[in-house]
């Protein structure tokens, strides 16, 4: 098929990369010139492990064409996918009008028939305001029908999610539709959940929600161990072993971030309010994960004394998770400013995302390794599980800190090992 892509961040590229690999002549619409010269010579404007490759294979293929103009894409497609971002706004519903702007944009150039599906996630009811969009803007002789086709990839692993996802979701209201979706999507060879638009709308916020919601749990649960004085590893692996829970995303930490999360649980929140319903699970999940940010300064502070004034203080890892350079709403951003804000000096390295975190942190001083921040430190954070971490010499990093102390935001070390080489040494919930 010939489909298009408006938008190239996680969601448009990885999908469109993918979707050409499987054959598909696939266009790429974006608004920025810079970013689009860039793509057509293979340069992704982020880290994702394996798509600059797949990138570039599908460039000489011509089977993936970046452009910034809406013809001939949108009129040589079967399928045009909606992929661009929709950031919270202050009261936590979603920001809308880069969709609108695009639906219009889409609309204009409709020519035939056409099916507009969006991947961006957004309320319940949206994809009907688009249809109203789209029928005041096309041309008198084209046709259409919306469909929502929501993603589930994460981010370090996006490709082999897209690849191999665990159920593709089609909302929509007509069979020709749903019909090409099907096609489309056939080769992932996966379970199909096929449902009217606004139950695919919802899929998306519930799914991070309660995804989000086991975090939240796991970071509450290391709170009680830390009270009990048990052990949450062994705590979340007696009851991840049971088939109904899992083990998945039962991992206590600083909170989760990232571009979905944080934004998804309380976009679902204010949906349910202008519903009528409060979901106050939901603002407790909220609550925790800003409340896991503050326990690992507190761990900081009291492994040091209670005060950081004056104290070198070394973050290993800045974004959100391992495997990718994304910095939005990291969790390393509330805990640096915390510590920022006790008169500490906060010296930082991650291996992708110095890039990003220079652009939204202040007071920090970014060095070029993990042995360079870690020398001469009292203290060294890690909050980012990324495996150089993992695999560090840590007699090494003991000889060179200046006060060898570890707050483990992470759990990557084993506790009596660390000990044992001399360090003082917390993690989360052990």
């Amino acid at each position: 098929m010939t489909i298009t892509f408006v938008g190239h961040g996680y969601v448009g590229l990885v999908t469109a990369a993918v979707f050409a690999r499987l054959g598909n002549k696939v266009y790429v619409i974006g608004h920025t010139k810079e970013k689009i010269e860039k793509l057509k010579k293979g340069i992704v404007p982020f880290y994702e492990p394996g798509l600059e490759e797949i990138v570039r294979e599908n460039l000489k293929a011509e089977r993936l064409i970046f452009t910034l103009d809406y013809s001939p894409a949108v009129e040589d497609s079967e399928v045009v996918f909606i992929a661009v971002g929709t950031p919270p706004q202050k009261t936590g519903d979603a920001e809308l009008y880069g969709v609108f702007d695009v639906v219009k944009n889409i609309s204009k150039n409709l020519n035939g028939y056409t099916v507009v599906a969006t991947k961006s996630t957004v309320p319940v009811g949206t994809n009907k305001r688009l249809a109203q969009i789209i029928e005041e803007n096309k041309p008198e002789k084209a046709s259409f029908d919306v469909a929502s086709v929501p993603e589930f990839l994460k981010e370090g692993t996006a490709i082999e999610d897209t690849l191999h996802p665990d159920r593709i979701i089609i909302g929509t209201e007509n069979e020709k539709a749903k019909k090409i979706l099907t096609e489309l999507h056939s080769p992932f060879e996966s379970p199909f959940v096929h449902t009217n638009l606004e139950t695919a709308e919802l899929i998306k916020y519930a799914s991070n929600s309660f995804l989000a919601t086991k975090i939240s749990f796991a970071n509450a649960i290391a709170k009680l161990s830390e009270l009990a004085g048990a052990d949450v590893t062994r705590v979340l692996d007696g009851i991840g072993y049971d088939a109904r829970i899992g083990r998945q995303f039962l991992y206590p930490g600083p909170g989760y971030g990232g571009s979905c999360f944080p934004k998804d649980v309380r976009a679902l929140y204010s949906i349910a309010s202008d519903l009528g319903y409060d979901f106050a699970l939901l603002s407790e999940v909220d609550n925790i994960n800003r409340q896991s940010k503050r326990d690992i300064v507190r761990k900081a502070k009291k492994m040091i004394g209670g005060d950081l004034r004056g104290k070198t203080v070394g973050i290993w890892g800045l974004a959100f998770k391992a495997n990718t350079d994304d910095m939005r709403e990291s969790p390393a951003i509330d805990i640096i400013e915390l510590i920022r804000r006790d008169g500490a000096t906060i010296r930082a390295y991650d291996p992708q995302a110095m890039g990003n975190a220079k652009q939204v942190l202040t007071g920090v001083s970014f060095l070029e390794s993990a042995e360079e921040v870690a020398k001469n430190s009292d203290i060294l954070i890690v909050l980012t599980d990324w495996d150089e971490f993992k695999e560090a010499d840590l007699k090494k990093i003991r000889k060179i800190m200046k006060t060898p102390s570890i707050v483990d935001g992470r759990n990557i070390y084993n506790p009596e090992t660390v000990r044992s080489l001399g360090f003082n040494y917390i993690g989360v919930g052990r």
